[in-house]
């Protein structure tokens, strides 16, 4: 199976919320507009395709010479297992450079995903959560 990575292409709101509800990743994907604002001001989108099919994203907000917070890692359920979700980490650390710190908040259930494909739990994060 050949996965095509690209990061050119801001995928269709629709085919986001698919990837979404197939991972399990926790997204408002009731509101199309929201997913269409978050990814309109994002400004490092990578997607992983099988032929047509969006099967993958990586979506981060970043300055490209400190700081990067890897917002949405998701794979379709179909397509896990199989280093997708690995390889887009790794093209988004490549975008962003070794000068470049990745950040990260996992959802509960990926909390032990991260480790296994080489980041390293931070125990100095602060955050104030969203009321929607």
């Amino acid at each position: 199976m050949e996965i095509i990575y690209k990061t050119d292409v801001t995928p269709h709101c629709d085919d986001v919320i698919d990837v979404y509800i197939s991972s399990g990743i926790n997204r408002p994907v009731q509101d199309k507009r929201r997913i269409t604002e978050m990814f309109a001001n994002s400004n490092l989108i990578i997607t992983a395709w099988h032929n047509d099919k969006l099967v993958g994203i990586s979506r981060a907000l970043t300055d490209f010479c400190y700081c990067c917070y890897l917002s949405d890692l998701a794979v379709r359920a179909d397509y896990q297992k199989l280093g997708i979700g690995k390889e887009l980490l790794r093209l988004t650390k490549n975008k962003v450079g070794d000068t470049t710190t990745l950040i990260l908040l996992s959802a509960p259930a990926a909390i032990n995903y991260y480790p296994k494909i080489g980041l390293k739990k931070a125990d100095n994060a602060f955050i104030i959560k969203r009321k929607l």
